[in-house]
């Protein structure tokens, strides 16, 4: 049903949104120059030029380093609540995109030119937008109580 939605949205003329997770070893930039971490950003900088005037971008954010993670579950009934990341592995989600392209194929294209896939992975998942009207308000409303991470 979704993908008949999908195609009905992109039918009628509309774009589809996509996320672009950005993987990479997080502890690659801390061994980086400063020249190279300053050629990096600016990659980053250009590359989020490009989608903006290509009008395609919808936002996009770095995230924390993953030891600021925290790792949420219930269990009958009762919240498992985690210092850390779910899983361990040798890649880690660093930031996102969000964009609207028409196709699968563009995003395959936008995300071939991001910075993070010469160095890491881009996967590429198709957002399942939702009506303003029936989505569920946010379920945490409150500034969470964690210790902060240096930068």
């Amino acid at each position: 049903m979704a993908a008949h939605i999908a195609a009905t949205i992109h039918e009628g003329g509309f774009d589809m949104q996509y996320l672009l997770m950005l993987y990479a070893n997080e502890a690659g930039w801390s061994n980086m120059t400063k020249d190279q971490q300053q050629q990096g950003m600016a990659a980053y900088t250009a590359y989020t030029e490009a989608l903006k005037k290509a009008g395609v971008w919808k936002g996009s954010n770095r995230l924390q380093p993953i030891n600021s993670a925290t790792t949420v579950r219930v269990a009958d009934g009762k919240s498992q609540v985690l210092d850390g990341p779910y899983i361990d592995s040798k890649e880690q989600l660093g930031g996102y995109y969000l964009i609207d392209v028409p196709d699968l194929d563009s995003a395959i294209s936008w995300a071939a030119r991001c910075p993070s896939a010469s160095h890491g992975t881009v996967e590429v998942r198709p957002v399942w937008a939702m009506p303003a009207s029936s989505a569920a308000p946010a379920a945490c409303t409150h500034e969470p109580r964690r210790r902060r991470a240096s930068p």
